[in-house]
């Protein structure tokens, strides 16, 4: 009976305890909106990591932390489950496949999508030995801070270097800044040096960071110097404009809720490289004054909208579904209030489209991208060419080399255009399952081989053959002593048997699509405005074009394979569906030949009836 009693208090307990913290949750100020649509002016104390407030009259002076400082006022908890920061949490919903991060090495002819989210076709990072310190150090230069960056390594020398480091907090002025003198190329080149906590303040308008952690060995002592004297140059120092400081020791940060185009582009710019005409068509969207986060914007989750259609299915934010292409531009009839017309948008009126298209198709399928050509061209992307980071290489044919666009199905099942990416990389199979291999061992083990008699353009895929291959596999063999190294490359794997490569398909070696939205293009530039030939011709590059099958070796080049590979159609029945087009305007002619003769012979017969009738009235 005690025990009885016992258990029901302690239940009893838990239950009301869970009832007062969820009504005692913490409310931070800077999240309380009292409906205003006044920005509000951030003129507050600088905070430091362990948040002592920063004085100008420090010796040593800390870098600011953006989780005190603007955790202060802000639920940083929350912020951090947002979209830009939670790859690294596994119970987040993917949601559509999107941009892969891409790990690109042409010492060793590799190039491959890695993400920590699970999109089909992408590697997780430790399936390539890229530990959060690892895929911090390489992708970092573009991602806002958190996610990797605050994770602790297993690696205990990692360790040791991420405690000289810092975390990778999130940089809040990433986003969120409106100075021009704020230099998010800086904060990439601060997390190349390993300044992790230097990062932010780097980067800002009131301050400057000088030194390298990189440089630093793993023993130093920050808070003795004076013991490795010769390391003291390289030790990170941060300088502060003091004009800045007020009266009361705060600054002003002129940050805002409406986030400036040019903070985003930094991380989402495209820069079509073929054909350079596409350069030319500036979204639609920009074009009538719309910025990016007119469709893209979040509340203090930071759970960013994404305006997919379906959407919703995976996201919790609540507009998810309001905001899309259907959902601005035609709205949904079912609900008591108009919903068509956000932002202005127009309501199309597609004339003489039959309805299947919009079950078959996207829109951005006619309206999105670069007018297709019968051979697709290549782009560019900021997070996968380091775009507007310091040094980056401008060459027009640096790995990793993304094909565009290609016409295929999306995760709804209809067409809609995309990027594509070829991945090649060493691998080891055992038992028909196939894993990449450490990109560190097979850079260690092969490079040299693979490296042998570059070509002076280093950036892009080095001079390859079959023997060297051989070589490469034979090499890796010696490390790698549970499967058989493989070589994945333009859409097939290479394994040695008897001493000669066994090339053939696999799963693992399909191409990485994800699809693409803007540019967005006026109705005046959208695919068949001119005809139904823009895509109904047995020449529309829509189904038809050549899609590059990029591949490091010279004979697999010049292979091209046709657009409706990728979109689950029958050839010879789209070939002649296509086909009967030719017809279609004599068809149509001869439609309104027949039915010209036709309304003749019933208005003969229609006359001849009315005179019988006019007849029968007169005798009458």
């Amino acid at each position: 009976m005690k025990k009885g009693f016992l258990c029901n208090s302690v239940l009893y307990l838990l239950i009301f305890s869970g009832f007062a913290a969820a009504g005692t949750e913490q409310r931070f100020i800077g999240d309380i909106n009292s409906g205003s649509l006044t920005e509000a002016v951030h003129l507050i104390p600088l905070l430091d990591e362990r948040g002592r407030k920063i004085l100008p009259s420090d010796n040593p002076l800390a870098p600011f932390s953006t989780r005190a400082t603007c955790g202060d006022c802000h639920d940083y908890r929350k912020i951090r489950g947002g979209w830009h920061f939670n790859a690294v949490d596994p119970n987040v919903n993917p949601g559509r496949p999107g941009q892969p991060w891409i790990f690109a090495d042409a010492s060793t002819a590799t190039q491959i999508p890695v993400s920590y989210r699970n999109w089909p076709g992408t590697f997780k990072p430790e399936q390539l030995g890229l530990s959060p310190w690892l895929f911090t150090l390489v992708f970092g230069r573009q991602m806002p801070g958190g996610g990797s960056g605050e994770l602790v390594s297993l690696d205990p020398d990692e360790q040791i270097r991420q405690q000289l480091a810092g975390k990778l907090e999130i940089n809040c002025l990433a986003c969120h800044s409106r100075n021009s003198a704020y230099d998010q190329a800086d904060f990439a080149d601060q997390v190349t040096r390993q300044n992790w906590r230097w990062a932010a303040a780097s980067a800002s308008e009131f301050a400057s960071v000088d030194g390298m952690v990189a440089k630093l060995p793993s023993g130093y002592d920050f808070n003795a110097p004076a013991l490795m004297p010769e390391y003291g140059p390289d030790a990170p120092v941060i300088y502060y404009d003091k004009n800045i400081f007020d009266h009361k020791n705060r600054i002003f940060f002129e940050v805002s809720k409406n986030i400036l185009d040019s903070r985003c582009n930094f991380c989402h710019t495209r820069n079509v490289i073929e054909p350079k005409q596409s350069q030319l068509n500036a979204d639609i969207h920009l074009a009538a004054g719309l910025t990016c986060v007119s469709c893209h914007f979040n509340s203090i989750e930071h759970n960013i909208i994404r305006s997919y259609e379906g959407e919703s299915l995976a996201s919790s934010n609540p507009y998810a579904s309001a905001v899309s292409c259907t959902a601005c531009h035609l709205g949904d009839k079912s609900k008591p209030v108009p919903s068509a017309g956000y932002l202005a948008a127009p309501l199309p009126k597609h004339p003489g489209i039959p309805p299947i298209h919009f079950d078959k198709l996207s829109c951005t399928a006619c309206h999105s991208g670069p007018w297709p050509d019968m051979q697709t061209g290549r782009v560019k992307t900021s997070r996968a060419h380091a775009l507007g980071t310091y040094g980056a290489d401008a060459n027009d044919y640096i790995l990793p080399h993304i094909v565009s666009v290609v016409f295929a199905k999306d995760s709804n099942g209809k067409i809609a255009p995309h990027n594509l990416l070829w991945p090649a990389f060493w691998a080891v199979m055992k038992d028909e399952k196939i894993e990449p291999l450490n990109i560190e061992l097979v850079r260690e083990t092969i490079s040299g081989v693979i490296g042998e008699g570059r070509i002076p353009r280093i950036d892009d895929w080095p001079p390859m053959n079959d023997e060297k291959i051989i070589t490469a596999i034979k090499t890796l063999s010696s490390v790698v002593t549970d499967g058989h190294p493989v070589y994945i490359c333009g859409g097939k794997v290479r394994s040695l048997e008897n001493e000669k490569l066994n090339v053939f398909e696999h799963q693992i070696a399909k191409p990485y699509l994800w699809p693409i939205a803007h540019n967005v293009r006026p109705s005046s530039q959208s695919l068949g405005v001119r005809r139904c030939q823009d895509c109904h011709s047995t020449d529309a590059a829509f189904s038809f074009g050549d899609v590059e099958v990029d591949s490091p070796l010279p004979a697999e080049k010049k292979l091209n394979k046709k657009m409706y590979e990728f979109q689950d159609i029958d050839s010879t029945y789209y070939k002649f569906f296509a086909f009967s087009f030719v017809f279609r305007p004599w068809m149509k002619l001869i439609t309104i030949l027949c039915s010209a003769i036709l309304g003749f012979v019933l208005l003969l017969y229609g006359l001849k009836a009315m005179n019988r009738f006019l007849k029968w009235l007169s005798e009458g």
